[in-house]
Parts: C-alpha cells; structure tokens; sequence
C-alpha cells in the first residue's frame, strides 16, 4: 500500500494548483481519497463531529448491503428465462451468465452516463469535487428496472436523474427527492410500455415463451382481478408461474431486478441497521404503515383486490425494497426520529392506496416515496414545533 500511495503521491503534483491539469484537481482527489482515507482535518472553528467514516465510505456500506439482492436478481432473471422458454439450465451457471449479460450493461451504463459523463462534467463546470452520492445511486437504478429495459433508456434517465434531481438543487445532500427513484419514474411517464407489462420482466432474446407462460409480476396479476374479480390468492394458485406465498418471499418471481427477493432485502437491512447507516424506524414503520392500511381495506372489501391478505402485500412488488433502501435515504427522509416514524408509516399507507384505489399505478412504493420527500421538511417541521411548544410549557409551568 505504501508503494501504490507513493505513486498516486507523484502523479498528484500536475493537478495541484498551478499545475497543467489544475482545472481536473477534483477528478484526481475522487480517485484519492477512494483509494485512500484523507490525511486532512477540517479548517473550520467550532464544533466538528470527528468520525473515520467519511462518505465514500458510507456509500460503500450502502453498496455492500445492496449486494445480496443484487446477486440474487442477476440469477433470478436467469431463472425467469428458463421458466420462461421451458428448459432446464445445464448448470446453475447457466442463470447466472443470462442475468450478468442483462444486468451488468446496464449497471456500466448507469456509471458512464451518470457519474462519468454528468457528474464529471458538473465537476468540471462548478470547480467543486465529485459528489459521491452517485456510488450507491449507479446501483440503485439499475435494481429499480427491469433486465429488458433498453440501455439508451438507461442512458438518458441517468442523465436526467442526476441534472435535474440532484445538481438542479446543488448537488448530494441537496437533493428534495431520491434520484434513483426520480430515474425510475422518468422512465415509467416516458416509456410507459418498456418499463411496465408482462413480457418485459422476462429476457427472451431469440427464444420464443412457452405457451401459458404470461411474465407477469405479482402486483400485476393482483392487479388484474379488480376487472376479473377472482380471488386473488386463488388466481396466484391457478398461475402457472409459483406464486406461492413462500416463493414470494424467496423471490423467484418476474419483477424488477433487485426487488423480487424479500429474504436478500431484509439481509440487506440486517446491514444497515447494524452499522447505522440505515434507520431501523422507518424500516419498520413503512412495513407497519402498509399493514395496517392492507388491514383496513380488508375490512371495506369492496373489490377482490381490497381482500386479499394483508401479508401478501409486504412480500410483493418493490414495498421491501423501497421500505430498506429508498425510504432511508437520509437525505430525502425525515430527520427528526418522531418524523421518521410519521414518515415511514405515510409511505407505507400511500402506497397501498395507490395499489389498491388506482391500478393504472400497480407499483405504489415508487410514487409513495417521491410524494413524502416533498413532505419530510414539513413533517420535520412541525415535530420541532410540538417540541418546542412542549418544552415552552414545562418552563412556565
């Protein structure tokens, strides 16, 4: 390590100031200090807050604790493949290969547009080093879209994502909303047809789909039996898909490449809330928010979709997904830890609405989470405000 510093220690002096390559000093510290803890201490008087996690480093936390459902998705778009065209896979290599093909173009992509081409540009343009917020973002795009998706689609919600949800308000730690999810509901309003429907879950390449095999997602098929009106725990049994309520839990099932797997998610969240970069309260409050609303529309029973159990909720869709790695972003969520609670609870209760009221919307996490960033000020707000009322009349009293 000491060789490879003395290296980087000698290719620094052009990029310094007054160097030839002054103007790309922030793109060399990236490098730096991601290789590399800096052996700066803050200038500035006053209180500071000493800790050895800097930001790459709780980025990179994020990132470890999204790998189990990453790795799981690769497979199980592999897995969705085979069942999709009937055979069975030589080897379990054989799913693997299928999801790495699909899933890693368009985490590369992600990468290049978003952080290599946008984000070094900003950098560039307003002289201010590299927001790391895109580490863990250039993951979560690509889980929040289907394998199908089409790269240059990738391409341009990227861009999208990074100029308009993030550096339009001053960059990480500015932003009102989560840009991953501002990328996926680009998606979803642009290219309606590419990110949603039955066959765009599955990647068939030149194979042809066996017959009675629809792709379809759990949310979608649930979704279905309000112009059916079946039940929907027996539609799921009559699918020749295994909508099992284990299967759901385990994830083999069509969806969005990261999402499908509740078991990885929830290993995932073990993560961060060990570490405590995630916060466990409004984890628990999303799932507790959904539940509870799932509950309540149960009671109303005005459409199949309405009586279907509660549970089947938390273990279908993008709800544990979001609940874990959207939700918490801490920029975008509540601060306050009574906020967090009102927060969460909100996300979770939107989102079943939105599922269950409005099919043309199956997905409710995503606008769920979008509609509480804008709110979490407000919710933060006016906890402080109790706070301070309550404190005011322990003083006079």
């Amino acid at each position: 390590m000491k060789f490879i510093r003395n290296i980087v220690e000698k290719a620094k002096v052009p990029f310094e100031k007054g160097g030839k390559l002054e103007k790309y000093h922030h793109l060399f510290e990236t490098i730096d200090t991601l290789l590399f803890v800096p052996n700066e201490t803050t200038k500035l008087k006053g209180v500071q807050v000493r800790d050895a996690v800097d930001l790459k480093r709780f980025m990179v936390t994020v990132i470890i604790a999204l790998l189990p459902a990453l790795l799981f998705g690769m497979y199980n778009v592999g897995y969705q493949y085979y069942q999709a065209i009937g055979l069975e896979p030589t080897s379990s290599w054989d799913l693997w290969w299928i999801g790495i093909q699909r899933v890693v173009p368009i985490i590369i992509i992600t990468y290049l547009f978003g952080l290599f081409i946008t984000e070094f540009a900003f950098t560039i343009i307003r002289k201010h080093p590299i927001n790391e917020g895109f580490l863990v973002t250039g993951i979560l795009i690509p889980m929040v879209l289907p394998p199908t998706i089409p790269l240059w689609q990738v391409a341009v919600a990227s861009i999208f994502a990074v100029v308009m949800a993030k550096e339009a308000f001053g960059g990480t730690g500015m932003n009102v909303l989560n840009v991953a999810l501002v990328a996926r509901a680009f998606l979803y309003f642009a290219y309606p047809s590419d990110i949603s429907g039955d066959q765009v879950w599955v990647y068939l390449g030149d194979q042809v789909a066996v017959d009675g095999f629809s792709g379809a997602t759990p949310l979608a098929l649930a979704a279905s039996t309000l112009e059916s009106g079946q039940n929907v725990v027996q539609t799921f049994a009559a699918s020749t898909t295994d909508y099992s309520l284990a299967n759901l839990f385990y994830g083999f099932v069509p969806g969005a490449i990261g999402e499908t797997s509740v078991l990885m998610i929830l290993i995932g969240a073990a993560i961060l809330i060990m570490t405590g970069v995630g916060s466990w309260k409004i984890i628990l409050s999303v799932f507790g928010g959904a539940y509870a609303m799932a509950l309540l529309l149960g009671l109303v029973g005005a459409n199949e979709y309405m009586l279907m159990p509660a549970h089947y909720h938390l273990v279908i869709g993008g709800l544990a997904f979001g609940a874990v790695f959207m939700a918490t972003d801490p920029v975008t969520a509540s601060q306050t830890e009574t906020g967090k609670w009102i927060y969460g609870f909100m996300i979770g209760v939107l989102t079943i609405i939105i599922r269950v009221l409005n099919p043309a919307y199956p997905e409710g996490i995503m606008l769920a989470i979008l509609f509480m960033n804008v709110f979490a000020p407000l919710v933060d707000y006016y906890v402080v405000a109790a706070n301070k009322k309550r404190r005011l009349k322990r003083a006079t009293v």
